[in-house]
């Protein structure tokens, strides 16, 4: 009997014990939930704050982009078709729409954006001296072998994305097909995000639904979309919706620079 009691006290204290380890592990969890949710809210806030700070006093805005004296012109390039909308944020009721003053390239075609900065859903291989249509490759202007990004699949489920490495504002976008093929995106959408862990969103116009950004007609012309209002984003997605043979692209970011005076 006595060794009965012994094993069932025995028994008890371990149940009590992992009752109280499970109660304690709750608590971390909920509590790190919470740390979390906090986290994000104040992210969130802070992105609300840049964007109000770039959009603030517009109207007064007076700088002209288009000058042939701007240090800042954009390259020679086609307009998409139809004409880009201009959606209003909303809780940002403007007599001037949100526009960037100035734009100045990332770098994709000078290559001072950097091959880790550029990743896609999947990309076309060759072997042998060919090279292969990786990301990477997907820079404005490029030529010769492997001169753009090829998917290796061609639905809606791809994509090629662009790390900023910090915070900043996406003012355009700007699209070329492949440089030895008629092969070409001729629509597309754009999803971003300022935290990897954060959900993408995507970039809407005026009336709530998915933009969509009408890309090139030929292998070689440039075609540019304004964002008006612009990104602010770490990470930019472009997703394909249409395209002529296959997915294929070379491309290059703009990005705002807030010059007016």
């Amino acid at each position: 009997m006595e060794v009965t009691a012994r094993r069932v006290a025995v028994l008890f204290l371990l149940l009590l014990t992992q009752a109280l380890i499970t109660v304690h592990t709750q608590e971390e969890e909920e509590a790190v939930q919470e740390e979390e949710a906090v986290q994000e809210e104040e992210l969130q806030e802070e992105d609300q704050q840049v964007i109000e700070t770039w959009t603030r006093n517009v109207k007064a805005c007076t700088c002209d982009c288009e000058s042939a004296e701007s240090p800042t012109l954009s390259p020679a390039v086609i307009a998409a078709v139809p004409p880009t909308s201009l959606p209003t944020p909303q809780g940002h009721p403007l007599t001037c729409m949100p526009e960037c003053p100035y734009h100045r390239a990332l770098g994709f075609e000078s290559g001072s954006a950097t091959s880790d900065q550029i990743s896609c859903s999947s990309q076309d291989q060759y072997t042998g001296w060919y090279s292969s249509w990786i990301p990477n490759k997907a820079r404005l202007n490029n030529q010769g072998f492997g001169c753009a990004w090829l998917s290796k699949f061609n639905d809606q489920y791809q994509w090629i994305q662009i790390d900023l490495k910090q915070v900043g504002v996406v003012s355009g976008i700007l699209t070329q097909g492949r440089c030895d093929a008629d092969e070409w995106i001729t629509k597309y959408s754009i999803q971003y995000r300022t935290v990897e862990t954060l959900n993408w969103i995507y970039y809407k116009d005026q009336t709530g639904n998915n933009r969509v950004f009408y890309g090139n007609s030929d292998r070689s012309s440039t075609v540019q979309n304004l964002l008006r209002p612009p990104i602010v984003a770490r990470y930019i997605r472009l997703l394909p919706l249409g395209w002529h043979t296959r997915i294929a692209l070379r491309m290059e970011l703009l990005m705002c620079m807030k010059k007016c005076t």
